[in-house]
């Protein structure tokens, strides 16, 4: 994903509701949104296609919209804001919250729109920071796998001991000017098939 709200998805079965909901994102200078009429293209659209944001009109065709966005929600990295008919109910409101959708009611004046992009907006730079943050460790914690599994390679069929593998994998990423998982990766192709 990027770095800015760029792919929009509005779920909506009036149109007049999506042409609206267009006119108000385009004088926020967002990109012009993909747009569908039902709970089951917005599922397989959103699954095929990263969104960073997905706005749920109340209400849908084909299955209430409340459950629509949390499915959204839960099942991508999108940011989901549902549009209800009325006022919530403060059940309805919690298990948005839960899920985390984003709630609010229409109709929706310009000066709420704004601050509810606004608000988005936020969220979603708190969200990528801690998206990239996991992707980091995650691939730091793959990296470290590897390497402990090339350590034990070493010790296992070289009869090294642990420091003696540490410095061997050190010594070859330094010698061929690759890093010490890439190393790893070479190791263990060669003794793990």
């Amino acid at each position: 994903m990027s770095e800015h709200l760029e792919s929009i998805l509005i779920v909506s079965s009036k149109s007049q509701s999506i042409d609206g909901l267009t006119k108000l994102l385009m004088e926020e200078e967002l990109m012009l949104p993909d747009s569908v009429t039902s709970a089951a293209e917005a599922k397989r659209l959103a699954l095929e296609k990263p969104y960073d944001l997905i706005l749920v009109d109340s209400p849908l065709s084909d299955e209430r919209s409340d459950i629509t966005a949390a499915y959204l929600a839960r099942n991508t990295d999108s940011c989901v804001l549902l549009f209800s008919g009325r006022e919530p109910e403060r059940q309805l409101e919690k298990a948005m919250w839960e899920a985390g959708v984003f709630l609010t009611a229409k109709p929706v004046s310009r000066y709420m729109f704004h601050k509810t992009i606004t608000y988005l907006r936020a969220c979603f730079y708190k969200l990528r920071g801690i998206k990239h943050e996991k992707d980091k460790l995650q691939r730091q914690n793959e990296e470290i796998r590897l390497i402990n599994r090339a350590k034990g390679i070493l010790m296992e069929y070289l009869s090294m001991t642990e420091p003696q593998a540490h410095r061997y994998l050190e010594k070859q990423a330094m010698d061929l000017r690759i890093s010490k998982a890439e190393v790893a990766k070479r190791l263990l192709s060669t003794y793990e098939n």
